[in-house]
């Protein structure tokens, strides 16, 4: 990979400092505060560039205090000898700013909604995908998130069909470490091979269970929805096996006529709290389908997501017998699938983050 060249990075440094300058001076204007959707606005990129600027500071404190050893080198022996720790100081506070400079998903600082869904398999698909359900619940709580399951249609034998559920962060998270910039690359067909609580002879099994990943835009400028567009039914809640658990018609199915899109609603109490969260699960996913549209005319190879529960189309694998994960994308292993269905996703989260990351370093060097 080339590097990107030095006067490029502080080039840029420089530009994000006078962006942050500048915001820091409307929002310093009382006249800003009338517009409180903009203060957001301004707030929320102001705080984006705060980590940038520091790093460009760090480097033009390092860079000045090498360039003023070199220069005082020849007449004190004490200064030449600090020179080569002052070098390697410029050169790694010129390394995190330029990964800092990297262009960044624009999503990455939103909250999640993640659908996770049973493919082949049968019931042994169903109870996956509440494994899986499950695993993502756990991994929200050890990063302090807020997660909740906004619906869900349960088998028979206690499994999930389908089910979705919301992850939001608690404050402001630090950059890159929001719901949406670490879940993303979850999304796509898990396989799993294991001997199914079904199966009587003991035989491993292959079933897979598909997980879709949006960012939650709530309700925003970006997303345009208009109500002739929509048409809205209204039925009552159903359970396992389909009976129902609700004398009331409840539960609300949103169909947006442009694009086909269907959403159904009915874990919550009322029918305008149904009506509610099926809207902002429309939203993402507009969304996310207008994303993916603008990065399949940027780039043609593009997706990251698989829409289809195929065996054959995988990201992940989770072998039982071995206690094994693998990683298909980034090729990471573990041995510990236990823990990694109790949450601990770190570490082959963390895989996908890397490799994303020098995937980005690359295309920048190769501009």
């Amino acid at each position: 990979m080339s590097e990107t060249s030095p006067g490029s990075v502080v080039d840029s440094g420089r530009a994000v400092l006078e962006e942050y300058t500048d915001l820091e001076q409307r929002l310093a204007d009382p006249e800003v505060f009338g517009d409180q959707t903009l203060v957001r606005t301004l707030n929320k990129r102001y705080a984006a560039l705060a980590p940038t600027v520091a790093a460009y500071r760090a480097l033009e404190t390092a860079e000045g205090d090498l360039a003023a050893a070199r220069e005082l080198a020849p007449e004190d022996e004490s200064f030449a000898a600090e020179v080569p720790a002052l070098e390697e100081t410029a050169s790694a506070a010129r390394e995190h700013l330029r990964h800092l400079l990297v262009p960044r998903d624009p999503d990455d600082d939103r909250d999640v909604i993640l659908e996770v869904k049973a493919g082949e398999g049968g019931e042994e698909s169903a109870l996956f995908a509440g494994d899986l359900l499950r695993m993502y619940l756990r991994y929200a709580e050890k990063r302090g998130w807020r997660a909740e399951v906004t619906d869900a249609t349960e088998s028979d034998l206690g499994g999930y069909k389908e089910a979705r559920l919301t992850v939001k962060a608690k404050g402001t998270p630090p950059p890159g470490e929001a719901p949406w910039a670490m879940l993303k690359f979850e999304g796509g067909v898990h396989r799993v091979q294991r001997v199914p609580v079904t199966e009587s002879q003991g035989r491993i099994h292959t079933s897979a269970a598909g997980v879709l990943v949006m960012p939650d835009v709530g309700e925003t400028d970006e997303v345009e929805i208009h109500p002739n567009d929509l048409r809205i039914d209204v039925y009552r809640s159903s359970g396992p096996g389909g009976q129902s658990v609700n004398t009331t018609d409840s539960a609300v199915r949103i169909t947006h006529l442009p694009t086909g899109i269907v959403v159904s609603c009915q874990n919550e109490k009322s029918q305008l709290q149904n009506k509610e969260a099926a809207l902002r699960v429309l939203r993402a996913r507009l969304h996310q389908a207008a994303k993916e549209q603008a990065e399949a005319e940027a780039s043609a190879a593009r997706r990251s997501q698989v829409r289809t529960v195929d065996r054959s189309e995988r990201i992940r694998t989770y072998n039982f017998a071995e206690n094994r994960l693998s990683d298909h994308r980034t090729g990471f292993k573990a041995y510990n699938l236990d823990q990694v269905l109790d949450g601990d996703l770190d570490a082959v989260i963390g895989s996908c983050v890397e490799a994303d990351e020098q995937a980005r370093l690359a295309a920048v060097a190769g501009a």
